[in-house]
């Protein structure tokens, strides 16, 4: 294996004496059912049908036996293959061994370096009152309604419900944009502004007619650098309502019938949380040490596996906010092309990982991985058993153990590290 790639190459050879047995076991299984002009089923001779039939079987030998001989070749030499190979330069004569070269990539052979009582510096997890009061606030904001208002018009912080149809000036004939119940926020951190200036100061019942112009970045692409005149029509006006932070709003967000029991419970979960996010930054910082003591290169094919996971869970993040990536101005080869050196480290990091769990005995157990399914099935609105059929049907299910294995020898070396804690 050369210094920078996984990639081999082998020369199968098929003796002639194993090609000739099996063309003669495949010619005379087809020859039973055979369908021939002038013959009954089966009754045709078996020198006719190795004369009708000489390219099915020539294709079923070499599926056979081609195969067959290189996973011997691979064993032989101890190799791990990863992915499938790729086989080419294909030789069959009559009465020569069947030649051919296959291409395919191995998992790379590496020295387990040390990697316990690695000296890791790791922040004092704190928390503040401060840290408490955001987290109420974050609630109340949750726990907020809206309330029509009639009194008075439209202000900044308002929120308008609208029906409006709107029309590209420069393409009037094609097809209008329009939504019915459409919320905008006045005034709100992704409004469009134009929208916020000629909304300001509307009442229900009222409409509007104005251009909007948008940004050449503007996420939406079909909106990108484009001017839109809008008809608005206002449906109504909503103001939101914030509770005050009291033991009634303790009672409405959570089983507690006080405020102060509702902050206790904040701050015991804040202080998990901060001490989950400590532990994993000190974490990734000995995933780094292990990298840098372990170079070697790794499969391509597991590395275009991981760009594939990481660009999934970026469009189903986009998806999740509303977000059509069709629609959006993004070069997503670059984004890919952007996106390798950070997976092969990630990849990298996988066989290390990998490695430690190997020389620790660690396992997964059916009972941990039902757990990890249970946390991802709530996240995505499925039950456990819904998900475990989609993972295991997409094959998914052996890379979501490999991962909690590879989680729980981080967590033994994490474990076993020289902890130097130090003042956030």
């Amino acid at each position: 294996m050369e210094a920078t790639t996984c990639k081999k190459e082998l020369v199968i050879e098929v003796p002639v004496d194993v090609v000739q047995q099996e063309v003669d076991s495949v010619a005379a299984q087809l020859a039973k059912h055979a369908r021939i002009r002038g013959f009954r089923p089966g009754r045709a001779p078996t020198s006719l049908v190795r004369r009708e039939f000489r390219d099915d079987i020539r294709s079923e030998v070499v599926q056979h036996l081609v195969p067959r001989y290189f996973e011997t070749a691979v064993k032989d030499k101890k190799w791990e293959i990863v992915g499938q190979p790729r086989f080419e330069e294909l030789k069959f004569e009559d009465e020569q061994p069947i030649t051919c070269k296959a291409t395919f990539e191995i998992y790379p052979e590496f020295e387990l370096k040390p990697y316990k009582e690695l000296e890791v510096e790791e922040e004092q997890a704190t928390l503040t009152d401060a840290d408490v009061e955001k987290a109420l606030e974050e609630l109340r904001e949750q726990a907020a309604t809206f309330e029509v208002v009639t009194d008075r018009p439209a202000a900044d912080d308002d929120y308008v419900t609208i029906n409006y149809q709107g029309r590209d000036t420069e393409s009037p004939q094609s097809p209008p944009t329009d939504a019915r119940d459409a919320v905008v926020h006045l005034g709100g951190k992704h409004t469009v502004e134009a929208f916020t200036e000629n909304l300001r100061g509307v009442q229900g019942g009222d409409t509007r007619a104005f251009p909007v112009t948008y940004s050449q970045d503007y996420p939406q692409k079909t909106l990108a650098g484009k001017t839109f005149s809008y008809q608005v029509d206002v449906q109504s006006i909503k103001r939101k309502v914030v509770p005050q932070a009291d033991d009634e709003l303790a009672k409405s967000v959570s089983e507690f019938s006080t405020l102060e029991e509702l902050r206790t419970k904040l701050r015991q979960d804040l202080t998990e949380r901060t001490q989950h996010r400590v532990e994993l930054e000190a974490k990734q910082k000995l995933a780094e040490k292990l990298l840098e003591a372990h170079e070697f290169p790794v499969p391509e094919a597991l590395v275009g596996a991981q760009l594939d996971r990481k660009l999934e869970r970026t469009l189903g993040q986009l998806i999740a906010q509303g977000i059509d990536p069709r629609e959006t101005q993004v070069d997503w080869r670059k984004v890919r092309e952007d996106a390798k050196p950070e997976a092969e480290k990630e990849v990298r990091a996988a066989l290390i990982l990998s490695r430690v769990a190997e020389a620790e005995k660690l396992e997964v157990t059916e009972e941990e991985v039902d757990e990890v399914i249970r946390e991802m099935a709530q996240d995505r609105r499925l039950t456990p058993a819904e998900l475990k059929t989609r993972l295991t049907r997409d094959g998914k299910l052996d890379t979501l153990k490999s991962t909690r294995r590879n989680q729980k020898a981080l967590d033994c070396i994490y474990h076993n590290a020289k902890i130097i804690r130090k003042s956030a």
